[in-house]
C-alpha cells in the first residue's frame, strides 16, 4: 500500500472513532439526566476550567516567557470585561478578537 491509502485509511479510522465517541453521549443521554444535583455544578465547572487552562498560556506566556503587558493581555482584559458584563460567548470572542487584533496593529 503507498503512504497515501495508508494516510486515508488513517484519517477515515480516527473519523469513525471520533463519530463514535460523540455519538456515544446521544446513547447514554437519558442516564446523563440523573446526575445527582451534587455533580452537577462541578460538572458545568469542566469547560469553563478547561477553556482557561487553554487560553491563559496563550495569552501570558507566548513565547514561553511571562507577559502582562502587550497586546495579548490588554484584548484578554477588553474580552474579559464584556464577557462579565453581557453573558454573552459571541459578544466575547468577537470583542477579544477585535482588540487582538487591533492591538496588535497599533502596538506591534
Amino acid at each position: 500500500m503507498s503512504r497515501v491509502t495508508i494516510a486515508w485509511i488513517v484519517i477515515a479510522v480516527v473519523g469513525v472513532g471520533t463519530y463514535l465517541v460523540r455519538a456515544s453521549f446521544l446513547a447514554v443521554a437519558d442516564r446523563v439526566a440523573a446526575i445527582p444535583a451534587r455533580w452537577r455544578t462541578p460538572l458545568q465547572l469542566i469547560p469553563p476550567a478547561v477553556l482557561a487552562a487553554l487560553i491563559a498560556p496563550a495569552v501570558l506566556r507566548p513565547d514561553g516567557a511571562l507577559n502582562v503587558v502587550g497586546a495579548r493581555p490588554l484584548a484578554a482584559l477588553a474580552a474579559l470585561g464584556v464577557a462579565w458584563w453581557t453573558r454573552s460567548v459571541l459578544a466575547t470572542i468577537l470583542v477579544g478578537l477585535a482588540a487582538a487584533l487591533g492591538l496588535e496593529l497599533l502596538l506591534g
